[in-house]
């Protein structure tokens, strides 16, 4: 059965497996598509976690722990040849 909801129009989660290379060719790769995207998720996040009454850490650490896994991997090249080198 057929859909009703057209497959660009459609929420990630709410993709089939057959319908995803379709689905990932219809998105907007443009620099304001991307800059969309981010903000289409941003402002989830922020009312559910940041925008708070009875606010903790819990908003502000998992952007901290995104930070510090994208540098590990933008710097693994550099921490593997580190780790490998020995110290005389």
């Amino acid at each position: 059965m057929a859909s009703p909801v057209p497959v660009k129009e459609k929420k990630l989660m709410d993709v089939k497996l057959g319908e995803l290379p379709g689905w990932i060719l219809m998105q907007d790769f443009t620099p304001r598509g991307i800059a969309g995207a981010f903000q289409r998720g941003y402002y989830p996040y922020y009312n559910k976690y940041v925008n708070v009454k009875k606010g903790n850490v819990a908003g502000i650490s998992m952007v901290l722990a995104a930070y510090v896994l994208f540098n590990y991997c933008r710097c693994y090249k550099e921490l593997k040849h580190e780790r490998l080198r020995k110290y005389h």
